[in-house]
């Protein structure tokens, strides 16, 4: 027992090669990779009965010989109602709906409402994230404050309220029938809040800048995950921008400025952090493009991966107690808990405008406003919390939305180059 003592309390140094500080980790316990393990442990005690249940619900062939109250739910569950839509063109989005007698002024005021909509949402979520996960609450002359800890009661706070606003929307307005089996909305809900996770946790160890950049460069492994889960190809210049985007993040990461802060620097921890977000939010994409080959609008899609999302956090919270704890530092400290309300605002009212945006004008408006929301995120974080960039971190922030910019001009030229194809020629790559 002491043997397992001593090494679980040198896990931090060791596995990061680097001092902890003792405002970032106060035992062991705190350490990310122990309470990554024990988050994951919370999840499997509900996945793997839930795993054992569907397996033997198909085993006895329920669909056929299922009978009582239970079985309309079971069937939802485990089997689903309808088959897989293989006509549908794009697998991620519902067609886009093309205006029709909609003046100019009209979808100018739009497209300002959906990118002022867009900016307000993230930019404060942004800045909020950062406030929560590095400054402390509480602190007087005397008293230095304390610091929240638990990221996953705020991944849980999230959800919750996405779970809210999506079962509203669904419920006030007409939806398509629903067939998918709902438990297949768990693998996308467990690489998501693993993913938020990480991106919560990770704002510890690195600057907001740093985690902005990562999150641009995250088109590789999406890639990657394209071309192994949905057997995608893709064209040179994709390639290209990715390789570009590494660049200009590596440009970034081993920039050094003198005298700075300890807030701002990056270390193994963070980098580590940044690299499993990256990971968990490339299968989450993929794994919700393969779910919309069934017949579903984005806003269900939102409502089935936080029902999940909801029990796998509070399951997880409730087995290790810090549910209560997380709602005590919330009584303790009003100005958290409006933090905490706010940020959860900010994310729900974010997923609605994505959606609203993509739907009146497309992916490539879309991605345009959100890149520019980055580079707005990186600006707004240096001026609020003092973050300092050298010349050749800013030159690498530079390469990076270049190259963001030069993939949706490209993007846009295939789709109109796609358009232009005789009936039953398609490019390489769909976009």
């Amino acid at each position: 027992r002491f043997c397992v003592t001593l090494v679980l309390a040198s896990l931090p140094t060791m596995a990061t090669g680097e001092e902890i500080p003792p405002a970032l980790q106060d035992s062991w316990g705190d350490f990310w990779l122990f309470r990554f393990f024990v988050n994951a442990a919370g999840y499997a005690s509900i996945v793997v009965p839930g795993f054992l249940l569907i397996q033997y619900f198909k085993r006895r062939n329920y669909l056929e010989t299922g009978r009582g109250i239970c079985f309309p739910v079971i069937k939802s569950c485990v089997f689903g109602s309808e088959v897989k839509s293989v006509h549908q063109e794009d697998g991620s989005l519902p067609p886009r709906a093309e205006p029709t007698e909609s003046s100019t002024a009209r979808q100018v005021f739009k497209l300002l409402f959906c990118a002022a909509g867009l900016q307000a949402s993230y930019l404060t979520w942004g800045v909020l994230q950062e406030r929560v996960m590095t400054r402390t609450y509480g602190a007087t002359e005397t008293d230095p404050g304390e610091k929240f800890k638990d990221s996953q009661f705020l991944v849980f706070m999230n959800r919750i309220l996405a779970f809210t606003v999506a079962g509203l929307y669904c419920a006030l307005t007409k939806q398509p029938r629903h067939g998918a089996p709902m438990y297949k909305y768990s693998f996308a809900s467990l690489s998501n809040i693993l993913s938020s996770w990480c991106q919560y946790e990770a704002l510890k160890y690195i600057s907001f800048p740093t985690q902005v950049l990562a999150k641009a460069s995250k088109v590789i492994p999406v890639m990657m995950m394209g071309k192994l889960v949905s057997r995608k190809s893709y064209e040179y210049w994709e390639y290209l921008t990715a390789a570009l985007i590494s660049v200009g993040v590596s440009m970034f990461l081993l920039s050094s400025a003198p005298n700075r802060h300890m807030s701002t620097v990056t270390t193994f921890s963070g980098i580590v952090l940044l690299a499993g977000y990256i990971i968990f939010d490339s299968f989450t994409s993929n794994w919700q493009d393969a779910l919309f080959t069934y017949k579903m609008s984005p806003v269900q899609m939102m409502f089935g991966v936080n029902v999940f999302s909801c029990l796998f956090t509070v399951g997880s919270l409730l087995e290790q107690g810090a549910l209560l704890d997380s709602l005590r530092f919330m009584a303790r400290h009003s100005e958290f808990t409006a933090h905490a309300v706010l940020l959860s605002v900010c994310s729900a009212c974010g997923q609605l405008f994505i959606f609203y945006t993509i739907n009146q004008f497309g992916a490539a408006v879309f991605t345009i406003i959100m890149t520019l929301r980055q580079a707005f995120a990186i600006l707004l974080s240096c001026l609020i919390y003092g973050h300092s960039v050298t010349v050749v971190g800013g030159l690498g922030v530079a390469v990076v939305f270049m190259a963001l910019f030069l993939r949706v001009y490209a993007r846009s030229r295939m789709k109109k180059r796609s358009k232009k194809l005789p009936p039953g020629e398609t490019p390489v790559q769909k976009v």
